[in-house]
């Protein structure tokens, strides 16, 4: 007899099916002899930003398909998934660069899954037009983090500056898409807690 799955069993397995596919765009750019100079300070930092942003992706995902799983217009739905789709290859490149770094992801991945798609699922609830306006936000939000890692990691790591710089512009065509299928803008009391929260994401991600 087939075991029933419960809400907690269906949303790990979605949690693991995303965590582990393939990318399916190539990383942007190949390691680089430089990867071998970074003194261990420098290389150690390099890993904690870029496992800031890997969780921030596993954030994204489930996000995104949270606030697709309560969508009302089938439209809106798909590019909630679509976008999903896109932020696994960011996923996937920021893990392969932390094995490259000698790193890995997290610890606290599940948390961030967990929380996050929790959050999206809420967002969704209040409306398409308000959803949109949370994508929209996420991804300016992302853009400005993404920014900002930019101008703090080491000069010598090019590798990962390339990935950041390809994530951006994804991040950024995300936002206008949102915004061009009808986002409605957060009130400001909502856009500084979504700050908050990515505060803590990001202290938490970089140590643990």
């Amino acid at each position: 007899m087939q075991r029933q799955l419960s809400a907690v069993d269906r949303l790990l397995a979605a949690a693991g099916r995303g965590l582990s596919r393939l990318p399916e765009r190539a990383p942007p750019a190949a390691p680089s002899a430089a990867d071998t100079t970074l003194a261990p300070p420098d290389r150690s930092h390099a890993a904690g930003l870029m496992r800031i942003n890997h969780a921030g992706e596993i954030a994204a995902q489930a996000l995104y398909r949270g606030q697709a799983l309560v969508a009302r217009n089938p439209q809106v739905r798909r590019h909630l998934l679509k976008a999903a789709e896109e932020e696994r290859d960011h996923l996937q490149w920021c893990e392969q660069r932390l094995r490259e770094l000698g790193d890995g992801p997290s610890r606290l991945a599940p948390l961030w899954y967990a929380g996050s798609y929790a959050i999206g699922a809420t967002a969704g609830l209040a409306g398409d037009h308000w959803s949109l306006g949370f994508v929209e936000e996420t991804e300016r939000q992302v853009a400005a983090h993404l920014d900002e890692h930019l101008a703090r990691l080491p000069e010598e790591d090019r590798r990962s500056r390339d990935i950041l710089s390809r994530m951006r512009s994804d991040e950024e065509r995300h936002g206008r898409e949102a915004h061009e299928a009808g986002a409605r803008p957060l009130p400001r009391p909502v856009r500084r807690l979504m700050q908050a929260v990515a505060g803590v994401m990001k202290f938490g991600a970089y140590r643990i």
